[in-house]
């Protein structure tokens, strides 16, 4: 088969998919200025088909973002707002009985969408917090012992304040690691933050995103083709072993009690792999490697409460290991 045409036949497929995504990152700006490298890694994890934990203080336009990502792909989006009194069929579904059939019927929960931000997911209990899990891995939901697919593409945003603990329920390890990406948006430049006050003052109201111009521009074949695409990405033994060794130095590291998994290791070649092919190429190299690394590796890695104390960061530990571990040539 000729590599520049896909299973259906439609020549430049791939590349058509990669100019649409690449539209996608500009019309996401029409909304949220100067976060570029959260939605860059929004649409990593779309093409590997993981998840992201968005970290940043209130008013950073988490949910803002997440919005938009929604209207420039035509995908459906709902928001949870994880609270203490949140139930797990809050956000699954359950069964209701219905007076007329005398029978019980599924109500589905907000989960079951193309998109789904679970705002402030610290705040809720673990029973809760769980009840994604099933969702984000097995991209299903069991009810009464049936399970139901979930649509496709299904992507979970969780957003959470890193500044307040204050009746908040820390992700255990376990949920952590079902995250592809850990991405921390940060507070805006000054000429940055210039540009959100004068949209502002002009008439941009956040909630009317048809207003502020964005429009759809990649949809649900683009990020097909653009997996498949990806797939065919080659890598190399040398950047695999490289992927490898990153991770088993994180584990020697004396300043984590918990290194990076094996899970972890393949998340860090996939997004590797989405990241080489986004820039144009048909195969990995090192530098993709480093770009992921730390939003791929951040939250699998536990400090020593002793590091913690004297201010180290597990983004230092990591940026250390890129540091120490030979780049192959």
């Amino acid at each position: 088969m000729d590599p520049t045409t896909d299973n259906a036949g439609r020549p430049g497929d791939a590349d058509t998919a990669r100019s649409a995504l690449e539209a996608l990152r500009a019309e996401i700006a029409k909304a949220v200025v100067g976060q570029d490298p959260a939605v860059t890694g929004l649409v990593v994890a779309l093409l590997c088909r993981g998840h992201v934990l968005l970290e940043g203080v209130p008013g950073v336009a988490k949910t803002l973002l997440v919005r938009a990502l929604a209207a420039a792909l035509a995908l459906g989006t709902k928001r949870v707002q994880f609270t203490p009194d949140l139930m797990p069929s809050d956000v699954t579904g359950s069964l209701v009985y219905d007076a007329r059939t005398a029978e019980f019927s599924f109500q589905p929960g907000p989960v079951f969408t193309h998109l789904l931000l679970a705002d402030e997911i610290n705040r809720t209990p673990p029973k809760t917090q769980s009840s994604l899990l099933e969702a984000m891995e097995e991209r299903q939901v069991t009810v009464d012992g049936t399970p139901r697919p979930l649509p496709e593409p299904f992507l979970v945003v969780a957003t959470q304040n890193p500044v307040e603990y204050e009746g908040t329920y820390p992700l255990p390890e376990a949920q952590l690691d079902r995250f592809l990406l850990k991405l921390t948006v940060p507070l805006p430049s000054r000429q940055d933050e210039i540009d959100v006050l004068t949209r502002h003052a002009a008439g941009f109201d956040p909630r009317d995103l048809r207003a502020a111009g964005v429009r759809p521009v990649a949809g649900a074949a683009d990020l097909q083709a653009a997996r498949a695409a990806i797939a065919g990405t080659t890598v190399s033994p040398e950047i695999a072993a490289y992927v490898v060794d990153i991770c088993r130095a994180t584990r020697e590291s004396p300043s984590l009690s918990l290194g990076v998994s094996p899970r972890g290791a393949t998340a860090l070649l996939a997004t590797s792999r989405a990241w080489a092919w986004l820039t144009g190429r048909d195969y990995v190299i090192p530098d993709d490697v480093k770009a992921l690394a730390l939003p791929t590796l951040r939250h699998r890695v536990q400090l020593r409460p002793e590091a913690e104390m004297e201010g180290v960061t597990a983004d230092s530990v990591i940026n250390a290991v890129l540091g120490q571990v030979p780049v192959p040539r």
